[in-house]
């Protein structure tokens, strides 16, 4: 029999637990800490160890557990706490945590954890690095709105424009990797689908081109879900997903639904049709997805022919 293993992880500590058999342990969250919880883990018959994510906290435990051979799982925080509320598990502590998901990895089959290449880790970095920067560019515009003094309103400009070139030099270099990628190629030719985008796509959604456009469009949130009961036709909306994903794609589409003629014409339809705005254009974002997870398909699939 296996076990499943479910694992809590913080920034100074990792909480385990054993499903079943109700051992529990804690080592710290370094590289020493996970050699003894690799030796730890060895005693049993493990299944699937499932971490949640935290912030990038869990990443260095991922990798050395999938290293090590185990059969490792990150799931949505939100996915675990909808499984704890389920099972009547409304506390919360570290070693709850551990236990509700020492139960999910027992019970569930979940999508088991493949690390990514260096590039793409590479990509995603510099996308959240981007994202900070905006962040801090908007703060800062929010900032000098409400000066008065004109000292304090150079200053205020000073470091807008400091930032401003951060974010110019950034996306620069984003656009130097994303050029260097064979893959990018192949998704270049619709108009909005720039370097953020295919960074974005490239470099946090490894499964596009792997599944079909329904299941990529759920994946990242734009895929319209059923709120239906009996006789009660609830209304359509999207919801979860990969929110990182789905706010790049949507600035893109913004460009794609005026310049690209194949995205204008069906978003145009869709008004014309008495859509409202907001509809009309997550139904261009999960369209240009699916056009997009289209393309990479067909390269994957010949690049495995050509090899």
């Amino acid at each position: 029999m296996t076990y499943g293993i479910g694992i809590d992880v913080s920034q100074t500590w990792l909480d385990i637990h054993v499903h079943e058999r109700g051992e529990e342990q804690r080592f710290p969250n370094t590289r020493q800490g996970f050699a003894k919880l690799t030796m730890w883990l060895r005693q049993f018959q493990t299944g699937q160890v499932v971490l949640e994510a935290t912030g990038g906290y869990e990443q260095a435990a991922l990798d050395a557990l999938f290293a090590a051979g185990f059969e490792v799982v990150r799931v949505n925080p939100r996915q675990a706490r909808d499984f704890a509320k389920a099972c009547g598990q409304l506390s919360k502590t570290d070693r709850l945590d551990a236990r509700v998901l020492a139960h999910m990895a027992q019970v569930l089959k979940l999508t088991p954890y493949e690390p990514p290449a260096m590039w793409q880790r590479q990509l995603t970095e510099y996308q959240q690095r981007r994202h900070q920067i905006q962040m801090v560019l908007q703060q800062e515009r929010q900032r000098t709105a409400n000066l008065t003094d004109n000292w304090l309103r150079d200053q205020a400009r000073q470091s807008l424009d400091y930032w401003q070139k951060q974010l110019k030099d950034m996306d620069a270099r984003i656009a130097e990797l994303v050029a260097a990628q064979p893959q990018a190629q192949a998704l270049r030719a619709l108009k909005g689908v720039g370097p953020v985008l295919l960074a974005t796509l490239l470099g946090q959604l490894p499964e596009l081109g792997r599944l079909n456009g329904k299941a990529i469009a759920k994946l990242v949130g734009v895929a319209p879900l059923a709120r239906d009961s009996g006789l009660l036709r609830g209304r359509r909306s999207i919801w979860g997903g990969r929110a990182s994903i789905r706010s790049v794609l949507y600035m893109s589409t913004l460009t794609a639904i005026r310049y690209e003629p194949r995205l204008r014409e069906f978003y145009q339809s869709l008004r014309q049709r008495g859509k409202q705005g907001k509809v009309a254009i997550v139904a261009s974002m999960r369209k240009l997805l699916v056009i997009l997870n289209a393309r990479m398909r067909d390269y994957l699939s010949a690049c495995r022919e050509g090899a």
